[in-house]
């Protein structure tokens, strides 16, 4: 099983940050929240930081895990382990590196984008505020 860390990053207007896979990537154009593969012996939360630092060069100030999702893409193998994180980065510029483009968006909108299939029951959640992210962060 390979296991994956997702970041639903967001601003003081409640808006979302979402990345758009590049065009030559696996599932192109589609979108996702930032985050990646989790190393062999790699903790959750150093993997959250190397990866955001990694795609956005920004530094994590809190996180802290929201869902956890499993899911099989039909052309991998291997079973896929989303962990996603409410997360608050410090402030200053994002810097995308590896997306096509990016979008602040707020929860309602997230549904008019193509997300990747491991991220659609999360987005119903955010979309109808069963979970709010910023209060998870709030909470913890």
């Amino acid at each position: 099983m390979r296991r994956v860390v997702a970041a639903v990053i967001g601003r003081e207007d409640r808006r979302l940050l979402i990345g758009q896979r590049r065009r030559g990537d696996t599932s192109a154009l589609k979108w996702e929240f930032p985050g990646g593969k989790v190393r062999e012996g790699e903790e959750l939360q150093a993997a959250l930081k190397r990866e955001l630092e990694e795609e956005l060069g920004v530094a994590v100030v809190k996180s802290r895990q929201i869902a956890q999702v499993r899911h099989q893409y039909a052309n991998d193998p291997e079973e896929l382990e989303v962990h996603f994180f409410a997360v608050k980065i410090s402030d200053g510029d994002v810097a995308p590196r590896c997306f096509e483009q990016v979008a602040w968006v707020l929860p309602k909108e997230l549904g008019q984008y193509d997300f990747l299939a491991a991220n659609r029951e999360l987005i119903a959640h955010l979309a109808t505020g069963k979970i709010k992210a910023e209060e998870v962060l709030e909470d913890g």
